[in-house]
């Protein structure tokens, strides 16, 4: 059989991608050669003779697509083919294969991570010692060395006292969206010895209810929990579901994690949240403007009780390596005339 043609703009392993080389000739451009995303007329002219098209950023057009004679298979390393006009490809005949659960192992360790950072103040901690709050003016170390003591009172902050946090042990978790990350997320916190409340009104109680975890509405969720992560997508029933009510409803000591989309928060009810206490604070990853600005009140030193990061809950490299591994197994189903396992609807 003849080589499939491809063109690869994907981010992808290039270890794992050799199991490729025998049955395809891949030409390597844009985002996985210079990091830029390319244009309609750059793809059109690009894809003219190439059979299989990997992407994980390009906007595949249907311009694209029916301009595009040779082409027999799209690629799109995403969890969900949203640059791609599935129906311009359906209507063509060409299957579209993606790759989900990438990263909902990343994602969720990532959830946690926040978690544990908000709760233990570790951030804080961490910036005190390196603006140097809390460490002596001293150049070099001292004479003599302690042993099995805290740091005590330094420049009249006691950080045992003043970082103090609460421990996951014990507590409760609400999780809000019970697929491939929220369920993650759930067997992480059960290690750590947490009572789960899950909402999920598209789940049922017979897969989700066992020791320690249980179904229950939105507003039970809200009033009982002592961490609420996110872990859902955004539809015209979950955009802006965390607006002032919700946090009303939330205990005062309660913690807010979302590192799953920033439209299913209302954000300036979060703010005030935040800044009348309401809440005891947050730990986010996502957010209604992206990136964000200067004079935000997330980043303008207005707020002291929020941990803020740049989008890169599902930022690792595994996920790469794991994308890499489902499309060259998909794109080996295609050329062996075999179901492809990630096929999109």
């Amino acid at each position: 059989m003849e080589k499939l043609r491809v063109l690869l703009t994907a981010e992808s392993d290039d270890t794992r991608l050799k199991e490729l080389y025998q049955i395809c000739d891949i030409e390597i451009a844009g985002w996985k050669k210079h990091e830029v995303v390319l244009s309609e007329d750059e793809l059109i002219e690009k894809l003219k003779y190439k059979d299989v098209f990997v992407t994980s950023y390009d906007v595949v057009t249907r311009k694209v697509i029916e301009t595009s004679p040779s082409l027999k298979l799209i690629v799109c390393t995403r969890a969900n083919p949203v640059n791609v006009d599935t129906d311009a490809a359906r209507e063509k005949n060409i299957p579209v294969i993606y790759t989900p659960g990438r990263n909902s192992d990343a994602t969720a360790e990532f959830a946690v991570a926040l978690m544990l950072n908000i709760a233990r103040n570790i951030p804080y901690a961490c910036e005190a010692i390196k603006n140097g709050s809390i460490i002596t003016d001293d150049l070099t170390k001292p004479d003599t060395k302690k042993k099995d003591v805290t740091w005590g009172k330094v420049k009249d902050t006691r950080p045992y006292v003043a970082f103090k946090g609460m421990q996951l042990k014990n507590k409760t978790v609400g999780i809000v969206g019970y697929g491939s990350i929220g369920r993650r997320v759930a067997k992480i916190l059960l290690g750590f010895g947490m009572h789960l409340l899950i909402f999920d009104p598209f789940v049922s109680r017979i897969e989700i209810e066992q020791p320690g975890v249980e179904k229950v509405d939105f507003e039970t969720l809200l009033e009982r929990a002592d961490f609420v992560t996110c872990h859902t997508k955004v539809t015209e029933t979950t955009e802006g579901l965390f607006n002032r009510d919700a946090f009303e409803r939330m205990k005062e000591t309660a913690y807010f994690i979302n590192n799953s989309r920033g439209a299913i928060v209302n954000e300036s009810d979060l703010i005030d949240a935040l800044r009348n206490r309401t809440i005891a604070g947050a730990a986010l990853d996502v957010f209604e403007y992206e990136p964000l600005y200067k004079g935000h009140p997330f980043v303008n030193g207005e707020l002291d009780n929020i941990i803020v990061t740049p989008h890169i809950g599902g930022a690792a490299k595994d996920s790469i390596t794991n994308h890499t591994i489902m499309f060259v197994d998909d794109i080996k189903n295609f050329y062996n005339e075999k179901p492809m396992i990630y096929r999109f609807r």
